[in-house]
């Protein structure tokens, strides 16, 4: 049986594991070998953590199941903190950043018991929309091993795409939750800024403001149930982020009212993109939701004021990246420093603007209480096109207009698969309230039934 265990969601393996219907050491060998059969093709696995994840699994067999992940195995992007295991950030110059415990996330999944089996790629610094370092390499897009899987955390997305994980963490200033679900056809959660507390020990410094105000941590899976799960275990405060909340799971009832949204500020939305809303508005009408299509408010100065935040720590930064990062990834954040200089823009005006916008998309929110989209405003491209000296930046700029408003406005947002269209998969974006995660998921779940799942393939 071991070898198909590897295709079974992490809440699956979970039950059969309580239930005695296999072992935890018969999952982890499962998935062990299955990075050792795909992961050269795509190169998503950095890193193994066989001998560890072995013991774990002897050990978790020997006892009662201790939360909602006893025995499961999970990936770790290199971007989050695993005690005795690397923090790389994707660069040589932290190979051996080794940091002195676990992120609070990776406590979280331990104490659920989910057992960590191996670490996954990323850009450098998190701070492309695909994952290639000059330490670890490039990660391949298994629907097509031309084009990107994602990022930052495309590592993840191509594991769980290709079998070689169930369940993994990642995180998210940029899309880098949602980015890789949508490349690879895996689901993921932008959870509210917040709920999830956030914190690295290497370097071991304050964050800077663009952190703080819109990066997340997250999970990311094959099914929406997984995503609910892993949800519930990794929120709540940790005295580690100061700036994280203890806050409901759910809220009070809503209308079943969804808005969709086709209508991008800088460019016209692929047909198969458009098919996929098209078809997530179907099935909620369906089930007796009303769906309507809106305007999403300022979609064109979310941007922009998203840039600008990212920007101004950017410029702050560059002197100690220079000499980090390779010229190609620094020549794309230069593009973006041009295009929106932090000096154009004032704090007070920034902060102003963001206020003025979160409530107009509160007030779309209470007319209807989840909003769909798309999640990259166009397809997954080839890999490099967003270092080319002179459209670099705008392959970036463009495929991110529904993504930033999630991160420029705290909100929360699903990432579904939607399907397979020309080879590669199609999904959207699920948005709702702060603090209305349940919505998203809600919603997601009932079109899941009805489209399925998509993952996992064995890379094309």
């Amino acid at each position: 049986m071991t070898e198909e265990l590897w295709r079974k969601s992490a809440g699956e393996l979970a039950e059969m594991i309580r239930s005695k219907l296999v072992s935890s050491h018969e999952v982890i060998t499962s998935h062990l070998e299955r990075i050792d059969a795909v992961n050269e093709k795509v190169n998503a696995v950095t890193v193994t953590l066989a001998d560890s994840a072995l013991e774990a699994a002897d050990k978790a067999d020997a006892m009662e199941a201790t939360g909602p992940f006893h025995g499961v195995p999970f990936t770790i992007k290199e971007n989050i903190d695993l005690e005795g295991s690397a923090t790389t950030q994707g660069l040589p110059a932290l190979a051996e950043a080794l940091p002195p415990f676990d992120a609070p996330i990776v406590t979280r999944m331990k104490a659920a018991g989910a057992i960590p089996l191996a670490r996954t790629n990323l850009p450098e610094m998190g701070l492309r929309i695909t994952t290639d370092n000059p330490l670890r390499g490039r990660t391949n897009n298994p629907w097509d091993l031309s084009r990107t899987a994602g990022g930052s955390s495309g590592g993840e997305g191509a594991s769980l795409a290709t079998g070689m994980s169930c369940i993994g963490l990642g995180n998210d200033i940029g899309g880098s939750l949602r980015n890789p679900a949508y490349c690879c056809g895996i689901a993921s959660i932008k959870p509210t800024t917040g709920r999830v507390p956030m914190w690295h020990a290497i370097p071991e410094a304050i964050q800077p403001i663009s952190f703080r105000l819109m990066a997340v941590e997250g999970p990311m899976a094959r099914s929406v149930a997984d995503l609910r799960v892993a949800l519930a275990v990794l929120s709540g405060w940790d005295a580690l982020d100061p700036f994280s909340v203890t806050a409901p799971l759910e809220g009070p009832p809503v209308d079943k009212k969804a808005a969709i949204v086709t209508e991008m500020p800088f460019s016209k939305l692929p047909e198969v993109t458009l098919d996929a809303i098209g078809r997530a508005a179907d099935e909620l009408k369906v089930a007796g939701w009303t769906v309507e299509e809106a305007t999403a408010p300022d979609l064109a100065r979310i941007n922009e004021i998203w840039a600008h935040v990212l920007g101004a720590d950017l410029q702050n930064t560059i002197p100690l990246l220079e000499p980090m990062m390779s010229e190609g990834a620094m020549g794309l954040l230069h593009q973006l420093l041009a295009l929106y200089p932090p000096a154009n823009m004032d704090i007070t005006t920034l902060f102003t603007e963001r206020d003025r916008i979160a409530m107009a998309w509160s007030k779309l929110f209470q007319e209807y209480p989840v909003v769909i989209g798309p999640t990259w405003a166009d397809l997954q491209f080839l890999h490099d096109a967003d270092l080319d000296p002179e459209t670099g930046a705008d392959t970036t700029l463009k495929r991110l207009q529904f993504i930033t408003p999630g991160n420029l406005l705290g909100i929360p947002s699903v990432a579904l698969p939607m399907g397979v269209a020309n080879g590669l998969p199609t999904g959207v974006q699920i948005y709702a309230e702060r603090w209305r995660e349940d919505l998203c998921l809600d919603a997601a779940a009932l079109i899941e039934q009805k489209v399925g799942r998509i993952t996992p393939i064995d890379p094309v």
